[in-house]
């Protein structure tokens, strides 16, 4: 931990120097909720969101706060290590270019229904269970898709002497649908109670005994079980674009975790609420994925079980700038060198795409040494080949 503002109503405990005003501002908001539990946790990665910062991780008491999930539930990462021990850039070509054939990016969805052995086995009923309902026909097209953003395909080649292919991809539009839904039904609400809270905060909330929170929970936690599916169909269709080219290759088992997501939990003899944005789990042991940019390192990690992150740990290296900024004032030269440089098949061609350039985050390293107290790291991984949504 780095430092700690104790001049708010409950402590905020940083793991970062470095905190943007604006992210600042959102932790001293969700420190100051009533209903907010021992001390506010933010990650090394925290940069400002909707409402809270992502790379926050808040435990409540009694309520749920849609907000504090975020647009983009159960989002998280997918690692599976390969038995090859090297790979060829003809051969990463061939790959890369046929599992854009096969995964759909960005606002893309498949031409027509996968098999919907494939989603979630959660009941679902169209009482408290609406969006995901109405939504569930459009899903079977989303899943096994990447969606955009900082969203991401990577082969990579570990310190371990492997290769290895990372996703980081989330619950598509059908998160989406239900985060919308439930927030506004939150804002509603809360001024219907006249709420403490303030409404620009964007932190309304529903109480855990509500219907609407019943309901809540219960369709966020389908996202994440379909965001969960979404990658695995992802990794299944590259596993084949892998054997397509190179024969004979075998697959590990998928580490996998989330970072959109909000969870009962015990934490200092209590049961809480953790919410999660944009940070993950990292219990004692507990495996966990922390990637860089495209143009620097990621992490395999076993979580320390730290119990004043509420053992969390950061989702990622976090921006630095934002995506207009980052569009604004990054070379497009400078940045595309910098890929070249280091041997990475990219997707840099223009403006647009620097939003997700190297350029636009923190350094992974400075990322990891914050968090040094929170997990340890089992595997270096260097990006080979990656694609952008």
């Amino acid at each position: 931990m780095n430092r700690v503002v104790t001049t708010e109503k409950i402590p905020i405990k940083l793991w970062l120097n470095d905190i943007e005003d604006g992210a600042m501002n959102q932790a001293v908001n969700i420190a100051h909720l009533p209903f907010a539990f021992k001390h506010v946790a933010i990650m090394p990665d925290a940069h400002q969101g909707y409402g809270m910062p992502i790379g926050g991780v808040l435990a409540t008491k009694g309520v749920i706060v849609p907000n504090a999930v975020g647009v983009d539930i159960g989002c998280g990462m997918c690692a599976v290590k390969t038995s090859l021990v090297n790979i060829s850039k003809e051969h990463l070509k061939t790959i890369m270019g046929g599992i854009r054939k096969v995964v759909p990016v960005g606002f893309a969805h498949h031409d027509k229904d996968q098999d919907e052995k494939l989603m979630p086995k959660d009941e679902i009923e169209s009482d408290n269970s609406k969006i995901v309902c109405r939504e569930y026909r459009n899903a079977l097209r989303q899943i096994g898709t990447l969606g955009g953003g900082n969203h991401f395909i990577e082969i990579q080649r570990g310190n371990d002497g492997f290769i290895w292919v990372m996703i980081h991809s989330g619950s598509r539009n059908l998160g989406k649908q239900v985060a919308d839904y439930y927030n506004k039904l939150a804002v509603k609400r809360n001024g219907e109670w006249h709420s403490v809270v303030p409404k620009e905060h964007e932190l309304a909330f529903l109480p855990i005994q509500s219907y609407e929170a019943e309901s809540y929970k219960k369709e966020m936690d389908y996202c994440v079980e379909f965001a969960l599916a979404n990658r695995k169909l992802m990794v299944e269709n590259i596993k084949c674009c892998i054997t397509d080219v190179i024969r004979n290759v075998e697959f590990y088992d998928i580490i996998n975790i989330a970072h959109n997501y909000a969870k009962y939990e015990h934490h200092f003899g209590t049961n809480v609420i953790i919410h999660r944005k944009g940070a993950t789990s990292a219990k004692k042991g507990e495996l966990g994925i922390i990637p860089g940019s495209q143009g620097t390192k990621s992490y395999i990690v076993r979580g320390l079980g730290n119990t004043e992150s509420f053992m969390s740990c950061s989702h990622g290296a976090g921006r630095k700038m934002g995506r207009k900024q980052a569009q604004r004032e990054l070379s497009l030269e400078d940045e595309i060198k910098k890929m070249n440089n280091i041997g990475v098949i990219h997707g840099l061609r223009n403006v647009a795409d620097l939003d997700e350039a190297a350029g636009a985050y923190k350094d992974i390293d400075i990322v990891m040494a914050n968090q040094k107290d929170l997990v340890e790291i089992l595997i270096e991984l260097i990006p080979l080949a990656v694609i952008k949504g």
